[in-house]
């Protein structure tokens, strides 16, 4: 997307957000635009959806326009120029007050028709809400704020991880020699040093210093450790990696807000920052490295047994079970794992079969697509979102199509059920399927995969898991993912206003399913 057309699509979210002086911050993952809102009635969803780099838009702890990879990052700096540039004389647009001249109004309430794709985005949107409502529980919001400490880390995991792969390649073909050695190092200092990022971000998101947080994490990677002794052994650089890090951080977070209280404001300056790090700091050397060692080894180990005894069982339930763990916000608690598997093995194992829901979610898609071969308004919305599923961004067929449909969520889980198993079956057999990165999945996997047999096995392992996700994906939706019922109400023409009952006339009844869920 060019700079120009970067622009013209922040210039055209900002007012349907509710002008500048609604937002209150501003902030991108992966694939979305995240959004602080001071008031979530000034927000045109509609309109939103309607614009054409908008893939869709779901609401959590902040409002979030996914945009896709890529696209958000060249989005994000333009809307925060122009939130900065008429935040202090912009109003916020009134609710209804649409800058999109055309666009229809949603129809009368009770009014007999198809649902539409906006509708059943609009369920899907209030389906959201009701979770966020629900996971709004403290344990939760800590899952929260621990993947904020790990989010903004993806871009180097990924940028890291391809430059590994990529020197891989060259040193298995043995090519360019003297340029191998340039590019392992160039993907290895980030990891090397990924702890001190870690503890900054901890420090950031609990309210201390970051640079505090990262001064006491850096303990953690210092060679000089290995002269220390704790618990009867020397201490080795790194240990404890990303999880003592985040530990020390806290900590040293929690030690900074004492000092604030207690030390006088003018010695503030000396003695807090000397207090904080050398009290954290002693406590990281003669406990934490070594306790958060242990639990890391355990992660790893844990990891390991589990693919190479049950596999096929442990892909099943993690690939079927990934879309609710999202919708229940517990996804989240994952990503601190994901990123000691790599640490250690320089991989984790279960990113790949977690990605095989995303397949299941394309293969749903595609279902829905046949089955109401006549409601225009649906399956415009799948074919728009459709290429983005593909490369793993699956938002808006979950939350604009399979999720509110209600049963196509449920064979969307069984289809990521299935490539789970596929890939689990293959782990048992002692071919290892991981990602050197976290974040991406679908298509977009396939340059960061990595494993323990030669690079074009794990992506023929991997790449035969996305076509058994697809495959049954779609046929679970086909022959199960609708009732008799939900045919008639949901496979009519919405653009030509013809009523299901005329439609349902005109057809020959479809096969008797099961009951909707």
């Amino acid at each position: 997307m060019a700079p120009d057309k970067n622009r013209a699509t922040a210039a055209a979210i900002l007012p349907l957000v509710g002008g500048a002086q609604n937002i209150t911050s501003v902030a991108h993952c992966m694939t979305r635009l995240r959004l602080g809102l001071a008031d979530r009635s000034l927000v045109d969803d509609d309109a939103l959806k309607a614009l054409p780099a908008v893939l869709g838009v779901v609401e959590d702890d902040t409002y979030q326009i996914v945009l896709g990879p890529g696209t958000v990052a060249r989005v994000t700096p333009e809307l925060e120029a122009m939130v900065a540039e008429s935040g202090a004389g912009a109003e916020p647009r009134p609710k209804g007050a649409s800058s999109r001249p055309g666009v229809a109004e949603p129809r009368p309430e009770g009014a007999e028709h198809a649902p539409t794709a906006s509708e059943l985005a609009a369920q899907g949107a209030a389906i959201k809400e009701a979770r966020k409502a629900k996971n709004a529980t403290p344990f939760k919001l800590f899952l929260r704020r621990i993947a904020n400490i790990f989010v903004p880390l993806i871009p180097a995991l990924i940028g890291c991880g391809i430059i590994a792969g990529f020197n891989g390649l060259l040193i298995n073909l043995e090519w360019l020699p003297s340029i191998t050695p340039a590019l392992a190092a160039i993907a290895s200092g980030f990891m090397a040093l990924i702890a001190v990022f870690v503890g900054y971000n901890t420090a950031k998101e609990f309210g201390g210093t970051p640079i505090l947080g990262g001064a006491v994490a850096a303990i953690i990677v210092y060679a000089g450790v290995a002269n220390i002794e704790a618990f009867g052994q020397k201490l080795s650089p790194g240990q404890g990696g990303v999880l003592g890090a985040l530990g020390a951080a806290v900590l040293a977070t929690y030690v900074e807000k004492w000092c604030r209280k207690w030390v006088p404001e003018a010695v503030d300056v000396l003695v807090t920052p000397t207090l904080t790090v050398l009290v954290s700091g002693l406590v990281t050397i003669f406990g934490l490295m070594f306790l958060a060692g242990e639990v890391s080894t355990g992660i790893g180990t844990a990891a390991n047994w589990l693919l190479d005894n049950t596999g096929a069982f442990a892909g099943l339930v993690l690939g079927g079970l990934f879309l609710p763990l999202v919708m229940l916000g517990l996804h989240q608690a994952l990503i601190p794992i994901h990123t000691t598997l790599i640490e250690q093995q320089g991989f984790t194992v279960l990113l790949p079969i977690l990605a095989m829901a995303g397949a299941g979610q394309v293969g749903c898609a595609i279902a829905v697509y046949k089955r109401l071969r006549h409601n225009t308004s649906i399956r415009t919305t799948i074919k728009s979102a459709l290429p983005a599923g593909f490369l793993g961004v699956g938002e808006p067929l979950i939350y604009g199509v399979s999720l509110p449909l209600g049963r196509p969520f449920v064979t969307a889980c069984v289809g990521g059920a299935a490539g789970g198993a596929f890939i689990g079956f293959f782990s048992m057999l002692g071919d290892k399927v991981g990602s050197t990165a976290i974040g991406p999945s679908g298509w977009a996997l396939f340059p960061l995969l990595d494993g323990n047999e030669n690079l074009g096995l794990t992506v023929a392992i991997y790449g035969g898991g996305l076509l058994v996700g697809y495959l049954v994906g779609f046929l679970a939706t086909y022959f199960f993912g609708f009732s008799k019922q939900m045919l008639i109400d949901l496979n009519a023409d919405v653009d030509a206003g013809e009523s299901p009952t005329a439609r349902a006339e005109a057809e020959p009844t479809p096969a008797k399913a099961p009951a909707t869920v």
